[in-house]
């Protein structure tokens, strides 16, 4: 553990001295702004029977509320959020890693998989990509190698899936704060994945998650050189004064969008989204992709339609 947290240290520097001189732009697109509607699996997570690779206490479905034939009484699968998805009349679906049946080793097998793109196919519905909770400011270390081998790990599994995209995090604004190395550390960690992600054609997309800022989110853009990386933009994630500007000053590195109904103060105090200004950021940014509805409140199943139905008139899909 020792001589590979030292050869990390020693790599550091010279990673972020070269990567800052190659600093990429903006990714280029042609063509006007396209964007395809689909719901994020992490909106029903009360609902599912598996959370992190365990069984959880689930929610049950109310039994005035159907979209699939199969009993579901025992929580559902990610088979069953395919059906909601079909429901809804979406396009795609984000099936976050959390919710997805373990095999021994707490990961799902390649043979749930790949049934899983079966499924997914015979419904018509395109799988957008899926998300992990990785953290890449914890420090050097065992627990920082774990982390890295377990978002490895997610690579390849997103590829057995047919996912072409993984919500990344980097890490935590409070533990970046705790030490000037821990974005070194958190833009190496992503460098390592980026090389294998290439070469599996799955693209990472760091999150601005764990009160992470735009200039953070733009420097680790900066500083990772690989096309295969960009941001996975979450509009209720920047707790900030002006959460739109944020908006807009990362927009252009954007691999996939998750909308929610909310943004934050630095108080935490939630305001509705602006629906129409967030489809207008994102229209003047040039984005072409997926557009992710993720809704985090109690009362998902009553209120997702009706901010479905807002989401589609502000993007005119």
């Amino acid at each position: 553990m020792k001589t590979t947290a030292a050869a990390t240290l020693a790599t550091l520097a010279g990673q972020a001295a070269s990567s800052i001189a190659q600093a990429r732009g903006p990714i280029e697109r042609s063509g006007p702004p396209r964007f395809r509607i689909g719901i994020a699996g992490y909106s029903l997570r009360p609902y599912f029977r598996y959370m992190k690779g365990k069984e959880q206490t689930f929610r049950p479905i109310p039994d005035d509320v159907s979209f699939t034939d199969r009993d579901v009484s025992g929580g559902l699968t990610q088979t069953d959020f395919l059906d909601y998805c079909v429901s809804m009349g979406v396009e795609a679906a984000e099936l976050t890693g959390y919710f997805m049946t373990p095999g021994p080793d707490g990961f799902p097998t390649e043979a749930s998989l790949l049934e899983l793109r079966r499924q997914a196919f015979t419904r018509g519905v395109v799988i957008s990509g899926t998300a992990i909770g990785n953290n890449f400011t914890v420090g050097l270390g065992e627990r920082y190698e774990q982390e890295v081998r377990d978002a490895i790990r997610w690579i390849d599994l997103a590829a057995t899936l047919g996912a072409p995209h993984i919500r990344f995090f980097a890490g935590t604004a409070a533990q970046l704060a705790k030490s000037p190395t821990r974005m070194d550390e958190a833009v190496a960690a992503v460098n390592r994945c980026a090389e294998h992600a290439a070469k599996k054609g799955v693209f990472l997309g760091v999150e601005n998650h764990g009160r992470l800022t735009a200039k953070q989110m733009l420097e680790i853009m900066d500083r990772v050189d690989s096309p295969w990386v960009g941001i996975n933009l979450d509009t209720g994630n920047f707790e900030s004064d002006d959460p739109y500007g944020d908006l807009e000053a990362c927009a252009p590195y954007a691999v996939n969008v998750q909308v929610k109904p909310v943004t934050k103060t630095p108080s935490g105090e939630k305001t509705p989204a602006d629906y129409g200004r967030i489809a207008k950021i994102l229209r003047d940014s040039g984005y072409q992709g997926y557009v992710v509805l993720e809704y985090e409140d109690a009362d998902v199943l009553e209120a997702l339609p009706r901010h479905l139905d807002e989401l589609r008139g502000a993007f005119g899909v």
